[in-house]
Formats: structure tokens, C-alpha cells, sequence
């Protein structure tokens, strides 16, 4: 009997979790998962977050099916006619686009980005249908990659863009300050929220607090994805041009040439410099050899004169030794030679050849 009851809960369970969740849920559940990605401190590109962006869409782009099929809005009625549980839906096609922008595939990054912006144009149309902020439109379409020689054009602004640039510096100055304003008011809404003052006009003050800030997300993440796609498109254009370049072909080897004025003279007084090699490196040295100037035969030869210096001084040595043990033959021819020097000039005996 418990295990009956065991398996009944079971089955309940699992027909619980397999209940198709309503339009509120999917929203709420898609927007959790926004400010959650959003607030994260992981790495974007981890698959843990990639996984989460991925189911995020998924679920936001169910409920935009489901509005569209409910039709729960229209151009032909005013904000007033719009049910405060029905105000929140206006949010799904921000929220889908500030979710694609979290999409990390580099390969993919134009269409990401092309794709988000349709999200936040979506989003700002029907808000100006509803009359929710009176903005002035961006393009509908992506800017262009900039033709030859804009670039230099833009190089050196003439006073008409710099007088644009300055009201567009005062616009984001002054979209900021509104920012700020929006936030500040959605944390006291948010808060009363909490405290339990959930009544119909606090709801409705709510969402359209978040829609407002909404408008001015919109407007930078356009402005941020109409400079990134120009950037794209540049790179696109280097890419397919490179790839159009034929490849170079392959250079067969420089022969060596001559620097004479012809063959003839060339054969006669040889090729005009001494840099071509006249012999192998066997040939010369074979060569070096046989003159006996390689380093092994100088070390050889050195060790020769080396001996020779050696022996010729352990003869004066002898000859010092037998002189100090007064050898009578040393003794009587050193005589000898003294007294004949004495008889005798220097070159006295050196008279050949002298007429």
C-alpha cells in the first residue's frame, strides 16, 4: 500500500514538472535569467552561462509567440487601454535582444548583433505607438561600411559635424541623468513592492517605470551596435578580398649569371670578380697539405723547432759543464783562439775575392 502511494506521488511529480509553463511564467522566468547573466561575475563565454542564455531565449521567444497570438497589442489603442497584468509583455522584445547580445560566437557575431537590434527597434516602435517616450527613432536599418574615401572625408570634420557632435554629446548626457532618474524611483517602487503594497497602481507604475529605462538601454545598445557592425563589415570586406588574391606562384631558383659583357670575354679574362670558387674544399686542402700550412702540421712543426731549441741548449750546457771541470782540450783550444785573436785583426782571414 505505500509503495502504491510512493509511486502515486511519483507520478504527480513528473506530471508537475512536465506542465507546460503559461505566458507569465516564461517571461518571468526568461527576465530572471537576464539579470542573472547579467549580474554574473563568470566568464561570459563559459558554457554554464552560454547554456543559460540560450534557454533564456528560448523561453522569451515562446511568450512572443504567444502575444502575437493573443494579440494583446495594438497600434489602433492607447496606453491607457492596456491592462497593468499585460503591461509586462512589453518588455519580452528588449529583454530578447539584451539576451542575444550575451551570445559570445565570434563567427556569428554579425548576426547576432543585426538580430538584436531588430529586437530593440521592435521594442522602441511600440513604445513610441504607445506614446511612452517621445524619442526620435534611429535608422531603421544598420549603418553601411563607409564608401572610398569617407574615411578621409571624416578625417577633418567641417562645423556642421561638430556642432551634431556637440548636440549628440548633450543627448547621451542628458539620457544618462534620466537613466539615474528612472533607477532611483524603480528601487523605492520595487522596494514598497516588497514591503507588501502590491496593489494595481503600484504594478502599474512598476512596469512602466522598467519600460521607460528600457527605452534609454535601447537607444545606447543600437548606438553601440551600428559602430560594431561598421567595424564588421570592414573586417568581411578584408576578408573577401584577401581570399580573391591569387596565390603567388612559386619562384624557381636564381641561376648564377656572370658580370661580363658577353661569353667571349667571359672565357678571356675570366668573369670579373674573384668571388667564384676555383677548387672543392677537398682540392684545397689537399693543397694546404702538401705546403704544410694546416693548423695540425704548424702544431707539428712547432713541437719539431721546439726539440731542436732544446737540444741545442743542452749542448751549451755540455760545453758550459766540461769548461767548469777544466777539460784540458777545451782548455788549450780556448787558448789558442785568445792568443790568435790577438795577433790577428777582426777580418783578417776574410780576404777572398778582393782583388
Amino acid at each position: 500500500m505505500a509503495e502504491c502511494e510512493n509511486n502515486h506521488d511519483n507520478r504527480l511529480l513528473s506530471n508537475s514538472d512536465t506542465v507546460h509553463p503559461n505566458l507569465s511564467e516564461l517571461l518571468d522566468r526568461g527576465w530572471k535569467i537576464f539579470e542573472e547573466v547579467d549580474s554574473t561575475n563568470l566568464p561570459l563565454g563559459s558554457s554554464s552561462i552560454q547554456v543559460g542564455v540560450k534557454r533564456g531565449i528560448g523561453m522569451l521567444e515562446e511568450a512572443s509567440t504567444m502575444v502575437a497570438q493573443l494579440n494583446l497589442f495594438s497600434r489602433n489603442e492607447e496606453l491607457e487601454e492596456v491592462s497593468t497584468a499585460d503591461l509586462k509583455y512589453l518588455l519580452l522584445p528588449a529583454l530578447l535582444g539584451a539576451l542575444t547580445m550575451k551570445q559570445t560566437n565570434r563567427d556569428k557575431r554579425l548576426q547576432i548583433v543585426q538580430t538584436a537590434r531588430a529586437y530593440f527597434m521592435d521594442f522602441l516602435r511600440r513604445c513610441k505607438d504607445y506614446n511612452i517616450s517621445h524619442i526620435k527613432m534611429p535608422d531603421p536599418s544598420c549603418v553601411d561600411a563607409p564608401e572610398n574615401g569617407s574615411a578621409a572625408a571624416k578625417s577633418v570634420p567641417c562645423p556642421s559635424d561638430l556642432v551634431a557632435m556637440a548636440a549628440q554629446r548633450q543627448t547621451k548626457i542628458e539620457r544618462y541623468r534620466q537613466k539615474k532618474a528612472l533607477e532611483t524611483r524603480l528601487s523605492h517602487v520595487k522596494s514598497a513592492i516588497d514591503s507588501g503594497q502590491d496593489d494595481d497602481e503600484v504594478n502599474r507604475d512598476f512596469y512602466l517605470l522598467n519600460v521607460q529605462r528600457w527605452v534609454t538601454v535601447c537607444l545606447e545598445e543600437i548606438e553601440s551596435i551600428d559602430q560594431e557592425v561598421e567595424i564588421l563589415s570592414k573586417m568581411d570586406v578584408l576578408k573577401q578580398s584577401a581570399a580573391k588574391q591569387p596565390s603567388q606562384p612559386v619562384r624557381p631558383p636564381m641561376k648564377p649569371f656572370i658580370l661580363t659583357k658577353n661569353t667571349l670575354q667571359a672565357q678571356v679574362f675570366g668573369p670579373g670578380y674573384p668571388s667564384l670558387p676555383t677548387m672543392t674544399v677537398d682540392d684545397w686542402y689537399e693543397q694546404h697539405r702538401k705546403h704544410g700550412v694546416l693548423p695540425d702540421q704548424a702544431i707539428s712543426k712547432r713541437i719539431a723547432v721546439d726539440d731542436d731549441a732544446n737540444a741545442m741548449e743542452g749542448e751549451e750546457e755540455e760545453k758550459e759543464k766540461k769548461a767548469e771541470k777544466d777539460d784540458e782540450e777545451s782548455l788549450l783550444k780556448a787558448r789558442n783562439w785568445d792568443e790568435w785573436k790577438d795577433t790577428h785583426r777582426r777580418g783578417y782571414g776574410n780576404r777572398h775575392n778582393m782583388g
